[in-house]
């Protein structure tokens, strides 16, 4: 006699009609006459049934391992453009004038108001550069992605930072892909100095120095000399850049420090920042770098691009506290 498994149970044996097999009975043999082994014997203990997609006791597998890892790492790349950090740093200078130790500056950059930078995280970043109190805030390019209507809507939430001795900025290459004429004449009405190709000696408590900004160098409009015309030999100079790639030419120029963003920290940070032999990797993607004695600061930003993820750079305000040598 052969059995008709019901098809109303799809997935798992008939319980009733395992019950009815003794060990050794193939299906459709109901006697125990002449017992013939099944090929795939059904073990498990009386009363419990066999299930295909039933969960076991053994260890992890290695594949196991690895979606559960790409699970959590996905859950952190989502959540982390969330995770404002503030960054503090002390750089120390030679030729700062010894009036000025201790000079505050906070950086904010790569803002890329847009679809996945929202109105609630710029005025969060923009309370907490607040809060720390700084003498100037110097901000780096590309505070929009694409889209001309987040121009004004940014340009107002900047224009709440509030610094001892005013705000500072510079132009991004997405700012030249949307509209930097728009993006300069808002920020300037807000009370921001743009400085495109230019400087200015910056003179506060009997010192000063040298404070520049250049336009970007992605589009061709960088112009260092430009933006250093006027400096005395010997002064301190401090240059905005968007682009860290600036950083040969200002060694040459004997520019002290720079601060640029546009890397994002690289915004997925898979590698570690030193290679297999133990060496900073060649691109400074993000945190205090040196070329002979000019040093620069790369800023994770605070945006994203095409992507709303973030792994192992979350978005950042940077105090940066410069001291004396």
């Amino acid at each position: 006699m052969f059995y008709d498994l019901p098809h109303r149970l799809p997935g798992y044996y008939n319980a009733q009609i395992l019950a009815t097999l003794r060990p050794g009975c193939q299906v459709g043999d109901n006697t125990n006459s002449q017992r013939t082994p099944m090929s795939t014997p059904i073990r498990g203990k009386p009363g419990s049934r066999a299930l295909p997609y039933a969960t076991d006791d053994r260890p992890g597998t290695p594949l196991r391992a690895l979606a559960l890892n790409l699970t959590q790492a996905a859950r952190a790349a989502l959540t982390e453009p969330y995770m404002l950090t503030v960054e503090h740093q002390q750089i120390s200078l030679r030729r700062l004038p010894k009036a000025l130790e201790g000079f505050r500056i906070v950086q904010l950059s790569d803002v890329h108001h847009g679809p996945f930078s929202s109105k609630a995280q710029i005025e969060r970043a923009v309370e907490t550069a607040n809060r720390l109190k700084p003498d100037i805030i110097a901000l780096t390019g590309d505070y929009i992605s694409r889209e001309r209507q987040y121009a004004a809507p940014c340009a107002e939430m900047l224009g709440h930072l509030k610094a001892r001795y005013g705000v500072y900025a510079v132009l991004g290459n997405h700012d030249h892909w949307t509209d930097a004429a728009l993006i300069t004449d808002l920020f300037r009405a807000e009370g921001i100095r743009v400085l495109i190709n230019e400087g200015m000696r910056f003179e506060q408590q009997g010192a000063a120095f040298w404070l520049a900004g250049v336009d970007d160098t992605m589009v061709g409009l960088e112009d260092l000399p430009l933006a250093l015309a006027g400096a005395a030999k010997n002064e301190m100079k401090l240059l905005l850049a968007h682009n860290p790639i600036i950083l040969r030419r200002a060694a040459r120029a004997a520019v002290d420090l720079v601060l640029s963003g546009h890397t994002h920290g690289g915004q997925v940070a898979w590698r570690s920042e030193s290679s297999a032999s133990g060496r900073p990797r060649r691109r400074l993607l993000k945190g205090l770098g040196r070329q002979g004695n000019t040093q620069i600061y790369v800023t994770r930003g605070l945006g994203t691009v095409v992507l709303p993820i973030r792994y192992g750079c979350p978005p950042e305000v940077s105090l940066l506290e410069l001291r004396c040598v």
